[in-house]
């Protein structure tokens, strides 16, 4: 039956739940609070014992799951590639009629600025240098050591790991803005647990986002401190050591603090923007003034060494060779890197990528932020091996033993050098700083209840993850300095690798209840378009002339609204009616909606009750403009408001604004018939 009680109290309850504002979850909050509190106390107190049992830990998890992060990670790649290419790619990370919010040129720019960070500034380097003086097998410091060593840095920073950010942003987008559901990790798991989610289940999944979060980020705030400590200590002798990194830690925890108090998020988005550009600049600095043809040569031979051997690569876990001191060191460190931040960055590739299509997404993702990788990487690392090949044995064992210090040797070599060295020191600040808000706000939002995607969690939650984030770099950074961070992700990213399993199985399933909605459609044949072009009691010959006077109808909103409560709302009142005494529990309500619009438009709603797959038949007013023919606009006005008819997916782009009630409820009648085809084909 209708429920006009429910309706009539609507904005009430509107009014109220926007004046509570985000309220944060007890459970999710206090238990990642506490384990990161207790981390840290540990490794402050016990700095010893700390690096001791992390050390054993690793161990542990590199003997009994290394292989599991390999194969995740590889399943991963291989899912989201196939998702990108079968028919679910079509489907849309939002309603069927949501457009995307920024043109391809912005997303893209901020896909490309996603990729990147003061880690790959700090590997780019470190990374190809250590592969080739320590290669996981072969012969150090020969041809095919030099071949393979910007390859691996490449594969770590590759594809893959794309991959995993792809999954999560996907998800995330779809079960929030195609499935209404919370912007959250839980709710990715709806499918599989149903409301559950919303339980203990949900808590403890976010929580082991959130830890994996801030074990990912604190590993990157200690690189960047270390890195940026260093070209400190080159431009303004600065000391090397923790007092000056603590300084540094407080510097983007303050920043953080004035972006969640001030706003000045739009600047830093800017500034994420120019160090982009600066970033660029720097790289094509190194290529021009440096050894240009020897650098394009190897970057192409990069490219091709890659694709060739990322096969084998990715299935490697060297069980001959006995390399699992280099396996944690590196790739199950990436791995695990790469789950902790999956949820920080896919909720930012959520927040910008509705409207898009999944195949747009998988492309985006996989091909803009890996060619600003593959770019940087090659160049960066082709120059530092070219280097010690030509023999410079001071600077390879100076980026061996200080990796941090390598990169601004290379640097120095250069024109200008220490001017390039202090745009270095700019470009990983500001990256360091965006870092550390972003994954602030993150942390805040996964342990608050959020009332919309669009909303972020309160100030002090935001400065209060802040500071916590810095306590655990400080206190990491003082039991072993990076290693111990790059320990510390292999530990703490193996919950969250759990929950990326049940995120895929998640997701496949709510794509296959998408494709069998789709295939129920095509079965089912619309009565004469749901009798739209008949009035009630006329003959088909004599309607066209009402239909013709309806479709020239221009109206504005008031009207709209007055036909949407005098018509439309009593005949769906009517057909919920009839389902319920069917035995169909169906109830009618109404409110309002922005859409991702500024206005917010009102809409009268049909649904049906069961928890999983209810029938939902709305009728929205929205907003477009007045058709013109030959130049000249018709009618008297240049908006007009439409009543459009939306199912669960979305808008289906026709107007029902002057049906009688018999043709809406005939309508009604077609999208139920196809609701039913549906749910026989479950």
């Amino acid at each position: 039956m209708s429920d006009v009680s429910q309706s009539d109290t609507h904005s009430e309850k509107l009014d109220a739940a926007i004046s509570t504002g985000p309220s944060v979850r007890p459970p999710v909050f206090l238990a990642s609070l506490i384990g990161v509190l207790v981390m840290a106390a540990w490794a402050i107190v016990a700095p010893g014992q700390a690096e001791s049992v992390i050390g054993a830990g690793v161990g542990f998890v590199v003997d009994w799951f290394g292989w599991f992060y390999i194969v995740l990670t590889t399943s991963v790649l291989v899912f989201v590639l196939y998702l990108g290419f079968s028919r679910y790619g079509a489907i849309k990370l939002g309603p069927d009629h949501s457009k995307p919010e920024f043109s391809t040129f912005a997303w893209a720019s901020m896909l490309f600025a996603a990729g990147i960070g003061t880690d790959v500034m700090f590997f780019a380097v470190a990374e190809p240098v250590s592969q080739y003086l320590n290669p996981p097998t072969g012969v150090a410091e020969s041809v095919d050591a030099a071949r393979e060593a910007t390859v691996w840095t490449l594969f770590h920073y590759g594809i893959s790991g794309w991959g995993l950010y792809a999954l999560m942003g996907m998800a995330l987008g779809y079960f929030t803005y195609r499935a209404n559901l919370p912007l959250a990790v839980r709710s990715a798991l709806y499918p599989i647990f149903g409301r559950r989610i919303d339980g203990a289940l949900g808590d403890c999944v976010d929580t082991a986002a959130v830890l994996g979060t801030i074990f990912g980020v604190a590993t990157s705030l200690g690189i960047g401190v270390v890195f940026l400590n260093q070209g400190l200590n080159i431009l303004f002798e600065v000391p090397v050591g923790l007092g000056a990194q603590i300084a540094l830690i407080v510097l983007a925890v303050v920043v953080a603090a004035i972006s969640a108090t001030t706003g000045v998020g739009k600047g830093i988005r800017i500034l994420s923007q120019l160090n982009v550009i600066l970033a660029l600049g720097l790289a094509g600095w190194v290529l021009i003034t440096g050894k240009t043809s020897f650098i394009l040569n190897a970057t192409v031979m990069n490219i091709g060494d890659y694709i060739q051997t990322f096969p084998g690569r990715t299935m490697e876990t060297f069980a001959y060779e006995g390399a699992d001191e280099w396996m944690a060191l590196w790739t199950l460190f990436f791995w695990a890197w790469w789950i902790a931040w999956a949820s920080f960055v896919g909720m930012f590739l959520a927040r910008i990528s509705r409207g898009r299509t999944i195949r747009q997404f998988v492309a985006g993702t996989m091909i803009i932020p890996f060619s600003y990788v593959v770019m940087w990487i090659s160049i960066f690392g082709n120059a530092a091996i070219e280097r010690i090949v030509s023999g410079d044995a001071a600077f390879a064992q100076e980026a061996l033993a200080s990796p941090e210090a390598g990169f601004y040797a290379l640097l120095q070599n250069y024109p200008l050098g220490d001017a390039v060295v202090a745009l270095a020191v700019f470009v990983g600040l500001l990256f360091y700083i965006t870092s550390a808000d972003s994954g602030a706000l993150v942390m805040a939002n996964l342990s608050s209840s959020l009332r919309t995607a669009q909303e972020d969690a309160s100030a002090w939650l935001r400065i209060l993850w802040a500071s916590a984030t810095g306590l655990l770099t400080i206190a990491v950074l003082a039991v072993g300095g990076i290693y111990a961070l790059q320990y510390a992700t292999v530990i703490f990213g193996l919950p969250f690798a759990f929950v990326i399993v049940l995120v895929m199985f998640g997701l496949m399933k709510a794509l296959r209840v998408e494709g069998r909605r789709f295939d129920s459609g095509e079965h089912v044949l619309p009565v004469m378009l749901s009798a739209r072009g008949v009035s009630a009691n006329s003959e088909l010959g004599a309607s066209w002339k009402t239909r013709l006077a309806r479709l020239m109808n221009f109206v504005d909103i008031e009207s709209a609204t007055a036909f949407q409560q005098t018509v439309i709302r009593p005949a769906l009142e009517d057909f919920a009616t009839a389902l319920s005494a069917d035995g169909v529990a169906a109830r009618v309500t109404q409110g309002v909606a922005s859409d991702g619009e500024d206005e917010a438009l009102p809409y009268v709603e049909l649904h049906t009750d069961p928890e999983q797959n209810p029938f939902v038949y709305r009728v929205q007013v929205s907003v477009s403009p007045v058709p013109t023919y030959g130049g000249r606009m018709v009618g008297d006005r240049d908006k007009y408001a439409r009543l459009e008819v939306h199912l669960r997916d979305g808008g289906q782009g026709y107007d029902v604004m002057g049906y009688a009630g018999s043709q809406l409820i005939q309508d009604c009648l077609d999208q139920y018939e196809q609701h039913l085809e549906f749910l026989r084909r479950m």
